[in-house]
């Protein structure tokens, strides 16, 4: 084995990606003892209580070692990675020697083909973006139509590797390629429970999707049928004897990342701050109608416009005109801390879970800047890369559960914040207008907030604040 000196070696470490963040999890390395990484490459992906986010490595040299196996929960500060940075060759493992013959079901690294995004924060990698090569074509043509066949017949299993017809250098069984999918696809699959390899992608370049996960929940498969390997000239089973299996009664998820993070912060609020809920039932129709205005100005043109933008407006004009709302709590120093600002906090569900990402200084915005903010927070919500920059110092939240077909509900307060407004479904109800019974939009809304600095009149008047700007959206003019 070769001889290093302990100053050839350096070590990576679990960097804080979040303020004030303890530990995070690897779900995924993109490179391998003997890979050779370059100063801004990204070696890994980590989740940690607040997002998803890759990792690039600081400096030049050739893998080592990796500490830690995808999965694991690692300690920020703990070294994850080391490199050797004294520029020569000669990697201590032999894994390079026999690339053909992988003894795991992990997937082989490919030299020089470390991803190159670059994390907020860490600047602009100076080296070329580099992808991992695709395993799809180096599946068999027999082989890959035995897989799609089976994938049609509901079998989900893998094609058998008994009398390969492929070259020799292709010597990796095609029951081992690690299907194409993005990070937040996996994770669905994992939480829906859904095995990657009995998908057939639609993507691009052979990439499962979201749709291909929630499609194959929709018409689910049976399971591999744990049988002994049927000889090549033995006759076909019946078709009763392959689908019979025994069906899962649970499923277990272990709670952590995101997830973990939700729950202990929401019940730390629910039994921490006195929630109030109050409610109101309100006319929308002209705020609907307005919608449908804007989306044919020109001033939106290429602009997400619908009610949640006017409700956002809305709810920002109420806290305008009730500053005292915007505020939190300061346990340790028994403060009420006003906020001269206000960050907007819109909660959107991923497949990571909950989160919470806001839109700084939301107060300061025109209408159509507040549009491209909203555009923008939810596409990068639902690609699950919302950095935890965006996640930290939100002051008010609101949460549309009329997407769900929800009437409205008691929403839990985001920790730090004092008011959280819930939106509920918008209907076609009957309601009296100008005397008489019509069809008209209607919607519920709801307002949680802490009763230690957010009382029962101040709490009425930003809730009803909201309400009569809905009910007639040119007060959105007189009031601003």
């Amino acid at each position: 084995m070769t001889t290093m000196t302990e100053a050839s070696v350096r070590e990576f470490k679990m960097p804080d990606v979040g303020e004030g963040l303890t530990e995070a999890e690897i779900l995924k390395w993109f490179v391998q003892p003997g890979d050779k990484v370059t100063d801004g490459q990204v070696v890994c992906e980590v989740e940690t209580a607040k997002a998803a986010v890759e990792l690039p490595i600081p400096y030049d040299g050739v893998v080592r070692d990796l500490h830690f196996p995808e999965g694991t929960t690692v300690d920020v500060g703990t070294s994850i990675i080391a490199v050797d940075v004294s520029g020569g060759a000669a990697p201590a493992e032999p894994r390079a020697e026999a690339p053909q013959a992988p003894q795991t079901t992990e997937e082989p690294k490919a030299e020089g083909s470390g991803r190159q995004p670059v994390l907020v924060g860490y600047g602009v990698a100076t080296s070329s973006t580099r992808r991992r090569p695709r395993k799809g074509p180096e599946v068999p043509v027999q082989q890959a139509s035995t897989a799609v066949q089976t994938e049609l017949n509901g079998h989900g299993g893998a094609p058998s590797t008994a009398a390969p017809t492929a070259p020799a250098a292709s010597a990796a069984p095609a029951v081992k390629e690690r299907p194409l999918a993005k990070p937040p696809v996996r994770k669905l699959a994992k939480d829906l429970g859904v095995d990657l390899t009995t998908i057939v992608p639609t993507g691009p370049d052979g990439i499962i999707t979201r749709e291909d996960v929630h499609a194959a929940v929709a018409a689910p498969q049976a399971p591999r049928p744990e049988v002994p390997a049927v000889p090549a000239t033995a006759a076909p089973a019946p078709a009763a004897a392959v689908v019979s299996y025994d069906t899962a009664r649970e499923t277990r998820i272990p709670v952590k990342g995101v997830r973990k993070a939700t729950a202990a912060a929401m019940v730390g609020s629910a039994f921490t701050a006195p929630h109030v809920t109050e409610f109101v039932t309100v006319d929308v129709t002209r705020t609907m109608k307005l919608v449908e205005e804007l989306k044919e100005d020109k001033e939106f043109a290429g602009l997400r416009v619908n009610p949640l933008l006017l409700i956002s407006k809305a709810l920002l004009v109420a806290i305008r005109r009730n500053p005292d709302v915007n505020a939190s709590w300061d346990e340790a120093a028994q403060e009420i801390v006003v906020k001269h600002y206000v960050n907007l906090g819109i909660a959107a569900a991923t497949p990571r879970g909950l989160i919470v990402p806001n839109i700084k200084d939301a107060h300061a915005k025109t209408l159509p800047q507040l549009a491209e903010s909203l555009g923008g927070l939810v596409s990068t919500a639902r690609d699950g890369k919302t950095s935890p920059a965006d996640m930290q110092n939100g002051t008010v939240t609101i949460t549309n559960v009329g997407v769900f077909g929800v009437d409205t509900g008691t929403p839990i307060l985001n920790p730090g914040e004092s008011a959280i407004l819930a939106v509920g479904a918008i209907k076609l109800q009957p309601w009296v207008h100008k005397g008489k019974v019509k069809p008209r939009q209607v919607t519920t809304l709801a307002l949680s907030f802490d009763h230690r600095l957010v009382d029962g009149e101040l709490g009425s008047k930003v809730l009803a604040d909201v309400a009569a700007i809905l009910e007639q959206p040119k007060r959105l003019i007189t009031w601003a």
